[in-house]
């Protein structure tokens, strides 16, 4: 490893002014799970590592008016312990749990694994089918948006210059809505995804019906992608296995897998229909427990 200088910020606002001091040769250490990584083997390493981990601002879970905040600094492991996301967002603890192993998900962040803009991360899946956003702050002030617009390509964000990620929001209309995660790897533990999914859905109890499905695909293109064709398909359609099953193989048109030595896109494209439906089967599973819950 190469030597590099080291900074460590005592807020948000303290980090952003040293991320405008040092310009494009900072790096930022959050969990380092990544970065660590990559200094090991970088050509040409940062000039400074600004070091997040101590800013309490960016730390947390809450309930606030906006919804669910998570803040970008909170680890896997922290998400998995979280009674409040247990109850709310069960698919969010299994996306954290599918994460590496024990030790990186006791120190890797859900912001730094966002901000990896890997396709085949594990928390982007469950949050986008939850519509969640992002905070990002910069020199300018702060800014909202989509989380699915945080992603340019592998490795590469839409964050501008001096910017950083500050917290993921769930709002207020999609909280404790039914959502599930699948993920698809070729092995049990510290696998990569060949593919990963997550579904949500509310139920129209009258008709039994599905209400504004959402469907997010990990692996299977250059970012995490919605499925909006097979969330078109399904919206207002009856709750049955049949429409589960078609759902999935929309989706799978959808994608735009690719052959690598760890399976072909043939073999993804079969996957994404089968989890789709799998998701789909969990999410509906779960909202039809909550009803049974309100009505005892």
């Amino acid at each position: 490893m190469k030597p590099f200088g080291y900074v460590a910020a005592r807020d948000s606002s303290h980090a952003i002014a040293l991320l405008a001091e040092h310009g494009g040769a900072a790096k930022i250490l959050a969990g380092g799970t990544d970065l660590l990584v990559e200094l090991k083997d970088a050509k040409r390493p940062p000039g400074v590592v600004v070091d997040i981990s101590r800013a309490q601002d960016l730390k947390g879970i809450s309930l606030t008016e906006e919804g669910l905040r998570i803040g970008a600094l909170v680890t896997h492991g922290e998400i998995m312990r979280s009674t409040v996301i247990r109850d709310l967002y069960p698919a969010l603890v299994e996306a954290a749990h599918s994460i590496g192993a024990v030790q990186t998900r006791n120190l890797g962040t859900i912001g730094g694994n966002l901000m990896t803009c890997v396709p085949s991360m594990d928390s982007g899946p469950a949050l986008i089918a939850l519509e969640a956003q992002v905070t990002v702050a910069g020199p300018n002030g702060q800014r909202r948006m989509p989380l699915a617009d945080l992603f340019v390509g592998p490795r590469r964000t839409s964050l501008g210059s001096g910017e950083l990620l500050v917290d993921i929001i769930i709002s207020k209309p999609n909280l404790g809505k039914p959502t599930a995660f699948q993920k698809f790897g070729l092995r049990k533990g510290q696998a990569l995804a060949l593919v990963n999914v997550a579904a949500s859905l509310w139920v129209d109890g009258e008709r039994t019906a599905f209400v504004a499905p959402r469907i997010a695909l990990g692996a299977v293109a250059p970012t995490v992608i919605r499925a909006p064709r097979a969330e078109a398909f399904l919206d207002g359609r009856a709750i049955t296995p049949e429409a589960m099953d078609e759902a999935g193989q929309i989706a799978a048109t959808e994608a735009k897998p690719i052959s690598d030595f760890r399976a072909s896109a043939e073999y993804r494209r079969d996957l994404i229909a089968v989890l789709v439906k799998r998701t789909l089967t969990m999410a509906y599973a779960r909202a039809t427990a909550k009803n049974k819950e309100r009505v005892s």
